[in-house]
């Protein structure tokens, strides 16, 4: 196996990524330089600047177009996510591409990968494991537990690749994303929203892109749920301090906006009504288990230090 998971090292194999978000846009990097002919599927054509990586130009509705990019793939990773943070546009316009591309996956014969979350786990109270109760209702968290049932019930091969909350280069809409690095590294203040010192799961967005790469490479993986390798939960005030010290930075001043305060900005702004929905995940321990998942894919978790040092870099890249 590659250092990816990604079988061999054949240039000939194809794969296909739609999508070219953190996750996308990490997967395709990780596969084209481990050797492997890329074909990046997203409207507007974006992607990685690399020989191997094709950038076409489709939408996920389209199912001709959908055929032709999946025509030949090994595996199809599937990466898109909804055009706003609601329920609202997750049930409009999540559950009719996944069903798109599951048809032209199957039709290609190719097994599809997807990154997942924790909505779903109707359990939180306790460490979340692959085995773990995915009944969640309503909102979000009941749009997640649906998708979920779908692709068990499709006849397309399928993996789903839960991570935490996602941290790491080209992550920016996230809670550890530029809402607590740019502060960071400005040594300014931030808010977070619940409690600051509650363990929380962080997963490094390219620990979730070897974890995809590599469960798409083992059959006998397929058609279950597996967790991103993912370190020990950290606080909100853990995680903002490794940043600042992987930035050499004074450790931030965290100030946290309590469950009523949020509640209330939602009935004005339907973005934080839309945010006050996962409170619970920041309010009371919120912690996933990787071990199983790890043993089964032969991974681990990137060190903290190594990770936030990989992020600090990528922001100071962006003139932060």
């Amino acid at each position: 196996m590659s250092p990816t998971g990604a079988p061999g090292n054949e240039s000939s194999r194809l794969y296909v990524v739609t999508g070219a978000g953190p996750v996308g846009w990490t997967v395709t990097e990780q596969l084209a330089d481990a050797g492997h002919h890329v074909r990046i599927v997203t409207r507007s054509a974006s992607g990685p600047a690399h020989p191997l990586v094709e950038k076409m130009s489709i939408d996920v509705s389209d199912p001709a177009g959908l055929g032709t990019a999946f025509h030949g793939a090994a595996a199809l990773f599937h990466c898109i996510h909804g055009s706003r943070y609601s329920a609202d546009a997750w049930a409009r316009e999540l559950p009719a591409a996944e069903q798109s591309v599951l048809a032209a996956a199957g039709a290609a014969g190719a097994v599809v990968v997807f990154p997942e979350s924790l909505y779903s786990y109707s359990a939180p109270g306790r460490p979340m494991v692959e085995d773990g109760p995915r009944e969640a209702q309503d909102g979000k968290r009941g749009i997640r537990t649906a998708l979920l049932k779908a692709r068990a019930e499709s006849a397309t091969d399928t993996v789903s690749v839960v991570a935490g909350d996602f941290f790491g280069p080209r992550v920016r809409g996230a809670h550890a994303g530029e809402r607590m690095v740019k502060p960071v590294l400005a040594g300014k203040s931030l808010m977070v929203i619940g409690r600051a010192d509650q363990p929380h799961s962080f997963t490094y967005v390219p620990d979730l892109a070897a974890a995809m790469i590599a469960a798409a490479g083992r059959p006998k993986l397929w058609n279950r749920v597996w967790h991103a390798p993912t370190g020990p939960a950290l606080t909100q005030r853990e995680i903002a301090g490794a940043f600042a010290t992987a930035a050499g930075a004074r450790a931030p001043r965290l100030t946290a906006v309590p469950s009523w305060a949020l509640k209330a900005m939602g009935a004005f702004s339907p973005d934080m009504r839309e945010l006050a929905e996962t409170l619970y995940q920041f309010e009371r321990p919120f912690v996933m288990e990787s071990s199983a998942s790890q043993a089964a894919l032969g991974l681990a978790p990137t060190p903290l230090d190594e990770a936030a040092a990989a992020t600090v870099a990528w922001w100071g890249d962006q003139g932060q």
